[in-house]
């Protein structure tokens, strides 16, 4: 008896803390991805005011790569005869005030745009990073990551996805990796928008 439930017990801790590595995400995506068509290789395109901020777009690049490889994909080593491009983007959302936007999020372009505020606080700026300091005491933070994929020669976008989850940290660091796998946890397929997937946060 003491044998079955001290197993039982190491069961339900592991699951424990399973579930604790698990990251629930609301993802939307829209593919024109010819049926055709399989993964090749692909370069990371930034945009100019990302490359303003080099670090920060290597940072999101650095955790994409995985989930770009798990869908079938392979960095290019030369930029020029990529098979594809694709764009990034991640912000973090004060919950019911103006967000710290990402340049990613255009206004009148494919996803939704919010008005720029200073950013006064840790981490990279932006939206982006690992705190926004005192400004508020407790607030509720909706974090999201956006990932387009081009097609490198003519330009014409073949996929696009989106993943947001929310809680009480404005952290979102350790979790670019789960949210990026999980909007491309589909490709090449669409679905029903919104839907909620489930990947691990890797460290």
């Amino acid at each position: 008896m003491w044998k079955t439930s001290t197993a039982a017990a190491t069961l339900a801790a592991l699951t424990g803390c399973a579930a604790l590595n698990n990251l629930s995400s609301e993802v939307s995506t829209y593919s024109q991805w010819p049926a055709e068509r399989k993964p090749a290789t692909y370069v990371f395109e930034r945009l100019p005011s990302q490359q303003a901020n080099p670090e920060q777009q290597r940072t999101l690049e650095d955790a994409a790569a995985r989930a770009m490889e798990t869908a079938g994909f392979t960095l290019s080593t030369d930029s020029q005869r990529a098979d594809v491009s694709v764009q990034l983007g991640a912000r973090v959302n004060v919950a019911d005030r103006s967000p710290y936007d990402d340049p990613f999020w255009w206004r009148g372009g494919l996803y939704r745009s919010y008005a720029h505020r200073p950013f006064r606080g840790g981490g990279f700026g932006l939206g982006f990073g690992l705190g926004f300091g005192n400004a508020y005491s407790s607030p509720g933070y909706e974090r999201e990551v956006a990932l387009l994929i081009r097609d490198k020669k003519s330009g014409t976008p073949l996929y696009e996805a989106r993943a947001s989850n929310d809680g009480g940290s404005p952290s979102i660091n350790s979790l670019l990796g789960a949210m990026y796998e999980a909007a491309l946890k589909d490709f090449p397929a669409s679905g029903t928008n919104p839907r909620r997937v489930t990947t691990q946060i890797n460290p």
